[in-house]
C-alpha cells in the first residue's frame, strides 16, 4: 500500500569543501544531531521523451537511508511537493503506475537517471527534541542512462554537492526562512535546479534550447488556443489528485471539462465545429461520469449542513445515521466508477485527441482576426441565448416545468461565463464585468437547481424512514426548507439577470 506526505523543502549550492554553518544559531533550534552519512541509490523512471520531467513530477526506486521504495512527487507549488511512498518491489506499484498514466499513457516508463549520494544528515530539534527540520549536505554522482536497463546502457556522468533543508512534518514553513537567513549569511546561495533529477537531466543530456515563454496572443485565435491549452493541462493535472481523493478535485477536474466544451461550442467560427464537435461529445460524456462522484459530493454536503442547522429538538430520530448510511453507499459507488472512468482506454484516447488537437489546431479563417471583432461576437450571441432562456423559465408557473426551464437556463449561464473568462486576456475589463456578473446569475440558479436535487433526495430518505418505523418529521421539516430556499432563489432571478444584462449593454458599447 502507498502512503503520502507533504514535502517542503529547499535545496542550495554547495561544494565539496561546503561546511554548514552552526545551525544552533538559527531562533528556535535548541540542538543540531549530527546522525553521520547514510548511502543512497536512486533509479529514477520516465517516458523516452522525458514526459514527467516536463510537468516537474519525479518516480524513483531507491535503496539505502531510512526510506527505501518506491517515490512519486508531485508538485503542489515552489518547493512543496507530495510524495506518494511505495514499498520496495522489482516492478513499478500499480498504484504509482495510475497516478502517472495521465501523462506516460501507453508509453512505457524507463530507467532515465541513477543518483548515488552520500548523505550527511543532520537533525535540528527545538525544545524537548521536538524535530524541526532535517538539514543534509549531500555529494551526489549522476548517470545518464540513454536504454532501458540500468545495467547495460551507455552513461554519461556528472557530479556535484548541495545542502538541503527539509521541514519536518506538520512543521511552520517559516522556519525554513530562518534556517536560509543564517545559510546565506554563511554565503550559502540557493540552487538554480529545483531537484537533484532536473540537474542531472540538464548536466548529462544534450544540451536544449531553453523553452521560454510562448509569444503574446495576437489574434483571437491565440487567445482561445490559449485558453483551450490551459483548460487541458488542467484535466491532465488534476488526474492524480481525483484518483487520490483530494478535496475539490473532482469539482475541478469537472470544471475543466466543461469549460474546455464551452469554449468549442461558444467560438465555433474559431475552431472548426466538425473537428471540435466529437472532441466536446467525448468531454460531455467525462463530465457527467465525473458528475456522479462530484453531485453528491455536493448533495452531502447540502443536506449536512441543513441538518446541523436544526435545533436538536426538531431532530426526530435517528437521521445523522441513516444519512451517514445512505451517503457512504451512494459516494463508495460513485467513487470506484470515477477511478474506473479513469482507468480506461475511452479516457486516455480522448487526452490524447486533445494533445492532437493542440499539435495541429483547426483554425478557421476568423482565428487570424483581432480579437476586439472576433470574440465579442461570440459573447454576445451566447449572452442572447441565456437572455432567451431565462425569460422562457420567468413566464412558466412555480412547479416541475419551470425548474427543468431554469436549469436550462443555468447552463446557458455557464457558457456565456466560461465564454467571457476566456476573453479576458484580450478584452479587459468588460469581459471581467461580464463574468463577474454572470456568475452571480449562475449561482443563484445553482442554488435553486441544488435544492430541487436536495428535495428529490429527502423525500426519498423520507420515505426509507418510514418504511423503517422511523419518524419522518426531520425530513419534512428539511424538505420545506428546500422549498423555501427555491422560492427565494426564484424571486431573486429577475434582479440578479437585469443587473447582468445591464453589464452586457455597456460591454458592448465599450468593445
Amino acid at each position: 500500500m502507498a502512503d503520502s506526505k507533504r514535502e517542503i523543502e529547499r535545496k542550495y549550492e554547495a561544494t565539496e569543501a561546503t561546511r554548514l554553518p552552526d545551525l544552533s544559531r538559527v531562533a528556535g533550534v535548541s540542538a543540531v544531531d549530527h546522525l553521520g552519512v547514510s548511502e543512497l541509490d536512486a533509479v529514477y523512471y520516465d517516458t523516452e521523451d522525458l514526459r514527467l520531467a516536463a510537468d516537474s513530477l519525479t518516480l524513483r526506486r531507491r535503496t539505502g537511508g531510512g526510506d527505501p521504495g518506491w517515490h512519486l512527487k508531485l508538485p503542489v507549488a515552489t518547493g512543496i511537493r507530495d510524495e506518494i511512498r511505495a514499498p520496495l518491489s522489482d516492478t513499478l506499484p500499480p498504484e504509482l503506475a495510475a497516478l502517472i498514466r495521465s501523462r506516460v499513457r501507453n508509453a512505457p516508463v524507463v530507467p532515465v537517471v541513477r543518483l548515488r549520494s552520500a548523505r550527511d544528515v543532520h537533525h535540528l530539534t527545538g525544545p524537548e527534541g521536538v524535530l524541526l527540520a532535517e538539514v543534509s549536505v549531500d555529494r551526489v554522482r549522476a548517470e545518464r542512462l540513454q536504454g532501458g536497463s540500468a545495467d547495460t546502457a551507455r552513461t554519461a556522468r556528472a557530479a556535484w554537492t548541495e545542502i538541503e533543508a527539509e521541514l519536518a512534518d506538520d512543521g511552520d514553513p517559516a522556519f525554513l526562512d530562518a534556517v536560509e537567513r543564517r545559510l546565506r549569511k554563511a554565503g550559502v546561495r540557493p540552487s538554480a535546479s529545483p531537484s537533484k533529477l532536473a540537474r542531472a537531466l540538464a548536466e548529462t543530456g544534450p544540451k536544449r534550447k531553453p523553452a521560454g515563454e510562448r509569444s503574446r496572443p495576437r489574434t483571437a485565435g491565440d487567445h482561445v488556443l490559449a485558453y483551450v491549452r490551459h483548460q487541458i493541462t488542467a484535466i491532465v493535472a488534476l488526474d492524480p489528485a481525483v484518483r487520490r481523493g483530494l478535496p475539490d478535485s473532482v469539482h475541478r477536474m469537472r470544471v475543466a471539462t466543461r469549460r474546455l466544451r464551452s469554449a468549442f461550442r461558444t467560438y465555433r467560427k474559431i475552431l472548426d465545429r466538425t473537428v471540435t464537435g466529437p472532441v466536446a461529445e467525448e468531454l460531455k460524456w467525462l463530465a457527467a461520469e465525473l458528475g456522479i462522484d462530484r453531485d453528491q459530493e455536493v448533495l452531502d454536503e447540502r443536506l449536512r449542513t441543513r441538518l446541523d442547522g436544526l435545533p436538536r429538538t426538531l431532530v426526530l430520530g435517528p437521521v445523522r445515521g441513516r444519512l451517514r448510511i445512505w451517503s457512504v453507499a451512494r459516494r463508495t459507488g460513485s467513487r470506484r466508477r470515477t477511478v474506473a472512468v479513469l482507468d480506461g482506454s475511452r479516457y486516455l484516447t480522448l487526452l490524447e485527441t486533445l494533445d492532437a488537437l493542440l499539435a495541429d489546431p483547426p483554425l478557421l479563417p476568423a482565428a487570424a482576426k483581432p480579437p476586439g471583432k472576433a470574440l465579442p461576437r461570440a459573447l454576445h450571441k451566447d449572452h442572447r441565448r441565456l437572455a432567451h432562456r431565462i425569460a422562457h423559465a420567468l413566464e412558466l408557473p412555480p412547479g416541475p416545468e419551470r425548474d427543468v426551464a431554469l436549469h436550462e437556463a443555468r447552463k446557458a449561464a455557464k457558457r456565456a461565463r466560461y465564454a467571457a473568462e476566456a476573453a479576458r486576456p484580450a478584452l479587459g475589463k468588460p469581459a471581467r464585468k461580464s463574468a463577474k456578473r454572470l456568475k452571480a446569475v449562475q449561482g443563484v440558479l445553482g442554488d435553486h437547481q441544488d435544492s430541487v436535487v436536495a428535495r428529490e433526495a429527502l423525500r426519498a430518505l423520507a420515505v426509507q424512514a418510514q418504511l423503517s418505523g422511523e419518524p419522518s418529521f426531520t425530513w419534512g421539516l428539511l424538505y420545506g426548507q428546500e422549498e423555501r430556499t427555491a422560492g427565494a432563489r426564484e424571486r431573486e432571478l429577475p434582479g440578479v439577470w437585469a443587473a447582468a444584462a445591464g453589464a452586457e449593454i455597456r460591454a458592448a458599447r465599450e468593445s
